[in-house]
């Protein structure tokens, strides 16, 4: 009966990606079949609510986020906070290492945003569009560019995936971002090196575009601008809490806006809910969006799928394959089930919030250590569900940058981290076995 249900839902999936029909689609339907389930399992229509009520209820801090994500990148639009910010960086690039200075320029910029959609929506379409006009490879291009953006969606303090796995782990999001980093340091050297090779192969020509003349027909392109990104990292270094750290950040937002961008009082809040529009026809599709219009439907999709764990955990539909990931656990290391489930849950899934729900749901209690938990969903879900490519994790970042599909073969990050974690994994599991073995043997 487990896998019929599961079944019936991969199936439902399949044809909105057949169909290109939206996630949610699949996602509510896929509430009503575990509903259905449930209700054959012999619980009540009432229990059964108060199943979706926990799900939820767990993923709650992450929906408040959420939308504070939402007006805190709009925000940072009305204040002119990323036009400076992308413009100033683009001025670092050197056409030789085009490449490479996507990809370092797209970590720099979803660290800040935490948010691979929006990074891509603007750095991304920056790059990509100076890639094409530079005869740069698109394909390797985008890899970087896709590289890039879901650096800062792992590890940035203001990402939602970040904050939805400290919530499932119950671990404090700043242990894990120092985790993150110390895990991530050789795989980001290894993909430096990667993308400083292809680019040589890549081509180089044409100019750089001037940013800054561009921008400054709508905006005050003055230093105060970039204050409430300083606010934030400021405040997250001093570990205040995410979404303190983000009021804090719209309320210096206000003021750079308002000071120095001359946005009336009402025009900004209006930004806030709604999404900035800019005036200036040339730079629309760099600068608009944000809002707490815009997360709607992420949040959307979190409850369905927390809506998901609730029903899981009290029918034990996942128990049968639990099992299976316990059993992968003492033979690859908890690491090594957890990123081969990341690999199937991404596949069904088609985004990454419910991927790495899923694979929270089965790889529960393989490892021991929460705050090691927590890393290994980072290194496997985080950065596997966006190599699917009818998964919106990948799909939606390349589509808005202007990237081709192709450029998922080249983005070498997303790849690399997990392989070395991996292989790492493997090693201290073979020195502590051998370590086991002597103390046998001395004993």
């Amino acid at each position: 009966m487990e896998i019929l249900t599961l079944a019936l839902f991969c199936a439902v999936l399949l044809l909105c990606v057949i169909f290109d029909a939206s996630v949610l689609y699949a996602l509510t339907a896929g509430l009503v079949i575990f509903s259905a389930y449930a209700l054959i399992k012999k619980h009540s229509f009432k229990s059964i609510l108060k199943m979706i009520f926990d799900g939820v209820k767990t993923a709650k801090n992450v929906l408040i986020v959420f939308l504070i994500v939402g007006m805190l990148t709009a925000s940072w639009r009305a204040s002119g906070t990323i036009p400076f910010i992308i413009s100033s960086a683009v001025k670092l690039i050197n056409p030789n290492v085009f490449v490479l200075m996507t990809f370092l320029l797209c970590c720099g910029v979803s660290f800040l945003m935490g948010t691979s959609f929006g990074s891509a929506a603007t750095i991304g379409v920056i790059c990509m569009t100076m890639a094409y006009s530079m005869n740069i490879n698109p394909v390797i291009a985008g890899g970087a560019m896709l590289s890039g953006v879901l650096f800062g969606d792992r590890c940035s303090p203001v990402s939602t995936s970040a904050l939805l796995i400290s919530e499932l782990t119950k671990t404090d999001i700043f242990t894990n971002i120092k985790n993150m980093f110390r895990t991530a340091l050789v795989p980001f050297i290894l993909t430096c090196i990667m993308f400083a090779i292809l680019g040589f192969s890549a081509g180089s020509g044409g100019e750089i575009p001037d940013l800054s003349t561009m921008f400054s027909s709508e905006f005050n392109m003055h230093w105060t601008s970039v204050i409430p990104a300083v606010v934030i990292l400021v405040l997250s270094l001093l570990r205040v809490k995410v979404r303190y750290a983000m009021l804090a950040s719209i309320a210096s937002a206000l003021i750079v806006g308002i000071t120095v961008q001359d946005v009336e009082f009402l025009k900004f809040f209006k930004i806030m809910i709604l999404g900035y529009e800019a005036e200036t026809a040339e730079i629309k599709h760099m600068i608009d969006g944000g809002g707490l219009v815009s997360m709607l439907k992420s949040a959307a999709i979190v409850c369905l799928s927390s809506a998901y764990s609730g029903i899981f955990s009290a029918t034990g539909l996942l128990h049968s394959l639990k099992e299976k990931t316990e059993l992968l656990s003492k033979k690859i290391t908890p690491f090594g089930a957890t990123m081969v489930t990341s690999i199937f849950t991404s596949l069904i899934s088609c985004n990454q919030t419910l991927a790495i729900i899923l694979t929270h749901q089965l790889c529960e209690g393989n490892e021991k250590n929460a705050d090691k938990a927590a890393i290994d969903l980072e290194n496997s879900a985080v950065v596997i569900s966006p190599l699917v490519p009818w998964s919106i994790a990948g799909a939606v970042p390349l589509a808005s940058a202007g990237a081709p599909t192709a450029s998922l073969l080249f983005a070498g990050y997303l790849y690399i981290l997990p392989i070395f974690t991996f292989i790492v994994a493997l090693i201290k599991r073979r020195k502590e076995n051998k370590h086991e073995q002597n103390n046998k043997l001395h004993s």
